[in-house]
């Protein structure tokens, strides 16, 4: 679970984006030839697209109300599953509870070792392990934004943040499964059928499920999707594509080729605002407002904004402070 509060500030762990740049880049870091995409439908085309995918990360809003929906806990699950037990982490645990069940799995020395180390752990164990990883703590938080201002000693009261947690859904030994951090054992989701979508058909049917119990229109959750880097792939198709000589096929693949790469430009990009620190940045537009004159107008522009929502947030029985 990720939450801003005094112990999960004491954890070492920074809270991180529900971005697939993020993740991805983790996934670089860890030495692992895979990627994270965002999924914005669970239709069967648009998994298809995808393939192969070895696993679903789901991000919903975390309630302290138990769900109503039925848990088949399966105690004897024989693969990997961490604890999640530190605030912040479960990003990066999710991904790992991904990682440590995909067969001949191609990863970089350190995780491997981790892997190793921790076979035949508990689940508490293995999570204790992990987090004590300055490693993996160090690279899971490169990509966390800087926390550059602190609020604290100015008397201000403090409210409860949303919290959300990543769970991760993936097949193991003809079965789908959920893995979360925060749950005693790994969650079976029964059998699903190896023809057609296979796996992805028993999982659109659980996590619909789970959706369909939030209210209605609610965006409270997102999708992302583990997969295969397919670039490697799509280089060694479009050479073979250039050397018979099928040049409208080859056209066509530069175009998905142009698409990806672009993707990958634009995650470094961000990526890199995110290891940046602003805060200089801000200053001096700040200073050069106020040299402007225009520093006045923008503070009742910004004043009447928040009082706007404010409104709109007391309509809804939200509780919103000007302070």
């Amino acid at each position: 679970m990720s939450e801003n509060d005094d112990s999960s500030a004491n954890s070492g762990w920074e809270l991180t984006e529900s971005d697939p740049g993020v993740f991805s880049e983790l996934l670089k870091t860890l030495g692992v030839p895979m990627i994270v995409d965002d999924l914005y439908s669970l239709d069967a085309e648009s998994l298809a697209s995808l393939q192969p995918l070895r696993a679903l990360i789901f991000l919903f809003k975390w309630v302290s109300t138990p769900s109503e929906l039925p848990v088949n806990y399966d105690p004897e699950f024989p693969g990997f599953f961490a604890h999640q037990v530190v605030n912040n982490a479960c990003a990066t645990l999710a991904v790992l509870n991904a990682l440590g069940n995909i067969p001949s799995l191609q990863c970089g020395s350190q995780l491997s070792e981790m892997f190793e180390f921790t076979n035949g752990m508990d689940p508490q164990t293995r999570g204790l392990v992990i987090t004590s990883a300055d490693w993996l703590r160090e690279a899971h938080n490169s990509l966390s934004p800087p926390s550059a201002i602190s609020l604290d000693g100015l008397g201000l009261p403090k409210q409860t943040e949303e919290a959300y947690h990543f769970v991760v859904y993936l097949p193991s030994m003809g079965s789908v499964y959920e893995l979360d951090g925060l749950k005693p054992h790994a969650v079976r989701h029964g059998a699903y059928d190896e023809k057609g979508e296979g796996w992805l058909a028993r999982a659109r049917e659980v996590i619909e499920t789970r959706i369909a119990t939030y209210p209605p229109g609610a965006l409270d959750f997102s999708l992302l999707a583990l997969r295969d880097d397919p670039l490697p792939l799509m280089q060694a198709e479009l050479a073979e594509l250039q050397a018979s000589g099928k040049q409208s096929e080859a056209a066509e693949l530069v175009v998905k080729l142009e698409s990806e790469n672009s993707k990958r430009n634009r995650w470094t990009f961000e990526n890199s605002l995110r290891r940046h620190n602003h805060v200089g940045l801000v200053h001096s537009l700040l200073v050069a407002l106020a040299k402007a004159g225009r520093l006045e107008p923008a503070k009742k522009e910004a004043k009447g904004l928040m009082k706007e929502r404010i409104a709109k947030a007391t309509a809804k029985g939200e509780a919103m402070d000007e302070s």
